[in-house]
């Protein structure tokens, strides 16, 4: 405000505007001793927070002095047990007297293998179905189209899965993949030829991510947990569920309880597993949350400050995952006893009380799940942390900043679907590229081992 426009000012407007900047002062002030104590708390890294490895800073390796490399024997690679080929090479003359050598004077042998890829080429099934009269009774006829190869599109099973394989698993783009059919196989192929493979796949890959996710609901311990995907220029979420036998994914635009009660289909499970969001809670009659993000909250508490109860809770955290490690070798009474154990440390735990806010905040956080932090050590079928279903997820996060999403929906049901095919078929023993042929083919990989 101008000197002016004070002087023109009254008293009762002058002390008016004094108070109100009073006040605006002093909330400024509140303001500012607000942030100079938050630089005094430690930075989130993915140590001791939720943040991935990507987020966070790597620190120089210090230089190490170098050691003088000791000698070892060298280490040669095995032999094959089974070569497809056996060649046998004899000298034919002596290099010093140049008289005829004979096969009885060369006994010893030196063996190694040789080992290459063949030329690989597309094999190609020319098809004459034949037709006419026939000379009884005058009808039509004709021959069938062999088994798998129904006209229509000329690519067969082997060059679909291959195709989805590179794509969904390895981020091939569409043009990446024409070069790669072009360069390695001598197979010309179009962008639209393969865009129509993957529209011909969604049927039998849909067909076989609903009976997965039948296998999963239908389980006693199901774990979860969800990352961001890009649906058509949006922001949307892909969730993972999965059991012992089965793992299933889906795609949805929503991040909320309504994902996962849709899935479950008023199926209710004996535990779930995951990590706090509140999305993921209350869908089982018990819960285990994820040990591991617990150990990386108390472990910034720590760094914060906190004395009293989050170095208490971050040892209660590893004993407890330490008796999960010996549950195989432990009596079920054993186990029960160790259960009540951490229960009542973690009671007293809970009657500390911390002396910085990051340590209250964790506090807090631990008396709303006080029951569900030690489910897995009595049950010997749950896990203590959610880390499976993490990395089930990994490689559709490398999916996502790789190709930035999807620019339709059922491109993103498609790759769920794929996911939901291959994660299951890991679990029974089949390889990504196996398990996407055995859907091909019309089998199930619920039935492989």
């Amino acid at each position: 405000m101008t000197p002016q426009a004070l002087d023109s000012l009254s008293k009762q407007e002058l002390i008016a505007l004094i108070l109100a900047q009073q006040e605006q002062i002093r909330q400024l002030m509140a303001r500012v001793a607000e942030l100079e104590a938050k630089l005094n708390l430690p930075p989130k890294t993915p140590s001791n927070s939720s943040l991935p490895p990507s987020k966070g800073q790597k620190a120089n390796q210090p230089e190490k002095a170098k050691k003088l490399r000791k000698g070892r024997p060298g280490v040669a690679r095995k032999l094959a047990e089974n070569p497809d080929c056996i060649r046998d090479e004899f000298a034919a003359v002596c290099l010093e007297c140049g008289k005829a050598a004979s096969l009885s004077d060369q006994l010893e042998v030196y063996a190694y293998d040789h080992i290459d890829l063949p030329e690989i080429k597309p094999v190609v099934t020319r098809v004459n179905i034949h037709s006419g009269a026939c000379r009884h009774c005058g009808k039509r006829i004709a021959g069938a189209p062999p088994a798998g190869m129904l006209p229509g599109s000329p690519f067969g099973p082997g060059i679909a899965a291959l195709a989805i394989y590179l794509h969904t698993r390895h981020m091939v783009s569409y043009n990446r993949l024409v070069e790669m059919f072009k360069g390695l196989f001598g197979l010309e192929i179009s962008e639209g030829a393969i865009a129509n493979i993957f529209s011909r796949a969604h049927a039998p890959f849909a067909a076989e991510a609903g009976r997965i996710d039948a296998e999963v609901r239908a389980a006693a311990v199901i774990a979860s947990d969800e990352t961001s995907a890009r649906v058509e220029g949006q922001t949307c979420w892909q969730w993972v569920f999965g059991s012992a036998t089965a793992v299933a994914h889906r795609i949805a635009a929503s991040r909320g309880k309504a994902v996962v009660s849709e899935f479950l289909k008023d199926a209710t499970p004996e535990v779930w597993v995951s990590d706090r969001l509140g999305a993921q809670m209350n869908h089982a009659t018990a819960h285990q949350v994820c040990l591991a993000h617990l150990l990386r909250d108390s472990r910034y508490a720590i760094e914060a400050g906190d004395k009293l109860f989050a170095p208490g809770f971050n040892y209660l955290l590893k004993r407890a995952i330490a008796i999960g490690r010996r549950r195989e070798s432990l009596a079920d009474s054993t186990l029960l006893l160790y259960r009540r154990d951490l229960d009542r440390r973690l009671g007293r735990l809970l009657a500390v009380e911390p002396d910085t806010e990051a340590g209250l905040k964790l506090r807090r956080g631990m008396e709303k799940c006080r029951d569900k932090l030690f489910v897995f050590v009595t049950r010997r079928d749950v896990p203590p942390t959610n880390n499976a279903s993490e990395r089930r997820l990994r490689p559709s996060v490398i999916f996502r900043k790789v190709t930035n999403g999807f620019r339709s929906a059922w491109g993103a049901a498609g790759y769920a679907a794929v996911c939901s095919v291959i994660e299951t078929g890991m679990l029974r023993g089949l390889s990504a590229f196996a398990a996407i042929r055995t859907c091909l083919a019309g089998a199930s990989v619920l039935a492989a081992h």
